[in-house]
């Protein structure tokens, strides 16, 4: 079938909207209709080169956030039927390697071997190709910027059909990541003073986990006004523009005696930064690197002494150290609930056409998040 979908050609050039020809599901894998994909800066990652060595091949079809309606299934498939709603998540979960059986899915043995092959995990070819015949790669194996597009089943998380589409993509990456890298990660706990630097997509969702884990004072660190702003609605209690305006207000925040967690979620990880924010830890604080860093930095400037003599702990966390098939359908429902704010996470949602307006809206700081809809 022919549909369309946005695809990156080369480094630091804008997605190209075109026709594609998808192929029918093989075996294990499902066609799925896009209702909508989230505008992650993830994606922003592979445009820009961060994550070289880490991603497909281009040509790429980008988007790793989605949600949308089963229209097609292949063989074998016992876990979803046509007319089921679907989430995405990122990091498929096979259920049967190691990282699976052992309770962390987010380090998915068979999806990290696939992943930066950008194929289908089943056969490692190709379903997706351009009008020339060209095989094109997928985000995370998802390309959910695209009207249609064919995954394995391993990828997709079945939810309710009342549970609208529009925001349950975000659960597919963001809002689990960031809620998880508070409660799972960071593990905060009822009175905790907790430092989120960096009040994105996930930002946002780690100033949400760490109020509804019980924090006492969550500080949001972020340079743009609008974003701060937009923290104290999630639940931050005080808000600096920079990690040295917290340094120098810890007497107001933390009473002076330092954050218990502190939460990295820049948009691009950076070693100084996290140098800096180290110095914001308590004794015996956590420090949770989730913001992805590029892929040619090859060290952090840490003091190593404070390791022991404070037993300050620097732990990373992919996905929020979360699990797709518990949490995405629990999340939902905290949000139904009106326990967990989805609504307010969308600054403004985008046609697919308009995907390179709406991320440059996201590198001026105009968004938490962009959401492409579909029609």
């Amino acid at each position: 079938m022919r549909t369309r979908a946005a695809i990156l050609r080369e480094l630091n050039a804008p997605w190209s909207v075109e026709e594609i020809e998808l192929d029918s599901p093989k075996a294990g894998e499902v066609l799925v209709k896009l209702s909508a994909s989230g505008m992650c800066h993830s994606d922003e990652h592979v445009v820009t080169g961060d994550l070289a060595g880490a991603t497909p091949p281009m040509p790429i079809i980008g988007g790793h956030e989605g949600a949308g309606v089963v229209v097609e299934v292949g063989e074998g498939v016992s876990s979803l039927a046509v007319g089921d709603h679907v989430v995405f998540g990122f990091i498929p979960a096979c259920g049967r390697c190691e990282s699976c059986v052992t309770g962390h899915s987010n380090l998915c043995d068979a999806g990290g071997e696939a992943f930066p092959l950008g194929l289908q995990m089943t056969d490692g070819t190709a379903r997706h190709h351009d009008l020339d015949g060209n095989d094109l790669t997928l985000m995370c194996l998802l390309g959910t910027f695209a009207e249609h597009t064919v995954v394995n089943e391993a990828s997709c998380v079945k939810i309710q059909p009342d549970w609208p589409l529009d925001k349950a993509c975000l659960l597919g990456c963001g809002v689990v990541t960031g809620w998880g890298s508070a409660v799972y990660a960071a593990d905060v706990q009822p009175g905790e003073y907790v430092a989120v630097v960096g009040v994105g997509g996930i930002g946002a969702n780690a100033v949400q986990g760490a109020r509804m884990a019980g924090a006492r004072a969550i500080a949001a660190i972020d340079p743009v006004e609008f974003k701060r702003e937009k923290a104290m609605e999630f639940g931050a209690t005080h808000t600096y523009s920079s990690i040295q305006e917290a340094l120098e207000n810890m007497g107001d925040s933390t009473w002076g005696r330092g954050f218990d967690k502190v939460i990295m979620t820049m948009g691009v990880g950076d070693g100084d930064a996290l140098g800096q924010a180290f110095w914001l830890g308590a004794k015996r604080s956590k420090i949770v690197v989730t913001n992805i860093h590029p892929t040619a930095e090859q060290s952090i400037a840490i003091p190593a002494a404070m390791l022991t003599l404070f037993e300050k702990q620097v732990v990373g966390s992919l996905f929020g150290s979360g699990n797709i098939r518990r949490d995405i359908p629990r999340l939902l429902e905290l949000y139904t609930q009106g326990q967990l704010n989805l609504d307010d996470l969308v600054t403004r949602t985008y046609t697919l056409d308009q995907i390179n307006e709406g991320y440059d809206a996201m590198r001026n700081g105009e968004n938490i998040r962009g959401v492409i809809v579909f029609d």
